[in-house]
């Protein structure tokens, strides 16, 4: 089984070297379960040309392997990148048809924070879910406009393309990955070793690009598209229809064929999603929540909040903040 990780210049040595210490667990772990398993080989290659890539932390990596290596990797992790990531994005072309290469050979690649833009820069996420360092959000916008980047969202999957926004939320991801190499039981172990804390399953965080448009009606994806990229609107359904060429009635009818609910369910079901993103990660107060969610009536989106989850807004970020989070069985 072959793991590469990219080094770059002003890379977060963690960005790398957490999951790659997690991928070594999971393999010992596995000898020591006398589990059958491939051999790991990890390699670290630089995303452009030098003997050693200098380190945030001021510590020199020294890279095993190049880019005209002809190794296809299983996994491939891209390292986040400290501020400003341009001058080293400028540098790493090579990177850009040696990552299209390795993801037609069928190798997974999961980014972390700025080390998105890699991928984006590469063309690799047009038309697809992404995310990347709060920070880092707008530019990413402003550069990479084809890209659909989900604010809300610690991890996006497209395809065989992950993005996480932090080094934290990549360390979900490694599990994740473990689980689909390993299996659950030394997944679940490395995960308790390597973070005591009870975490929130990869499952009920991540956005997976398509996940609720996997059904035949092409009209209804492109208004659930639009309604998802527009939650801070004040969307009547009505005019939603007359934007997309049909009655009211007519949507309604193939709202609830296509995915059981009504459009109006749809937006809310959307709309109380995002909120409790807010909530559970950032210091936002619960009426700044509701209106960057679409309420501009705190207390309406109070009262659709408890509907949906039977406690208020307050309530579930006290909830989240004391990591009452119930693990999935394993």
């Amino acid at each position: 089984m072959n793991l590469a990780f990219v080094l770059a210049d002003r890379m977060l040595a963690a960005s790398a070297m957490l999951p790659l210490e997690m991928w070594q667990a999971a393999a010992s772990t596995a000898q020591g379960r006398h589990r059958v398993r491939p051999p790991l080989h990890i390699e670290t290659i630089a995303a452009h040309a030098g003997a050693t890539v200098a380190t945030q932390a001021g510590i020199a990596l020294t890279p095993n392997a190049t880019l005209s290596s002809t190794t296809n990797f299983d996994v491939i992790y891209l390292p986040a990148l400290w501020r400003n990531p341009r001058p080293v994005l400028t540098r790493s072309a090579a990177l850009h048809s040696w990552l299209r290469a390795q993801l037609a050979a069928g190798a997974l690649v999961s980014a972390v924070g700025t080390g998105c833009c890699f991928l984006a820069e590469a063309g690799l996420l047009d038309g697809k879910a992404a995310t990347t360092h709060w920070h880092y959000f707008d530019r990413f916008a402003r550069d990479y406009p084809a890209v659909q980047l989900k604010r809300q969202y610690f991890i996006t999957q497209a395809n065989a393309i992950f993005c996480a926004a932090s080094v934290n939320a990549m360390a979900d991801v490694t599990v994740h990955l473990i689980e689909r190499f390993y299996g659950r039981a030394i997944a679940h172990h490395v995960e308790r070793n390597f973070s005591h804390e009870i975490r929130r399953p990869f499952d009920n965080y991540r956005f997976l690009d398509g996940e609720d448009l996997q059904h035949a009606d092409e009209l209804i994806v492109e208004i659930q598209l639009a309604m998802q990229r527009r939650l801070q609107e004040q969307l009547r359904i009505s005019e939603l229809a007359r934007e997309f060429g049909v009655s009211p009635r007519s949507l309604d009818r193939r709202f609830r064929a296509a995915i059981g609910v009504s459009p109006l369910t749809y937006l809310q079901q959307q709309r109380i999603k995002m909120a409790k993103e807010l909530l559970e990660s950032t210091n936002l107060s619960v009426g700044e929540i509701a209106y960057r969610v679409g309420y501009f009536d705190h207390g309406h989106f109070t009262r659709l909040f408890e509907r949906a989850l039977t406690v208020g807004p307050r309530a579930y970020r006290q909830t989240v903040r004391a990591k009452l989070f119930a693990l999935q069985p394993r």
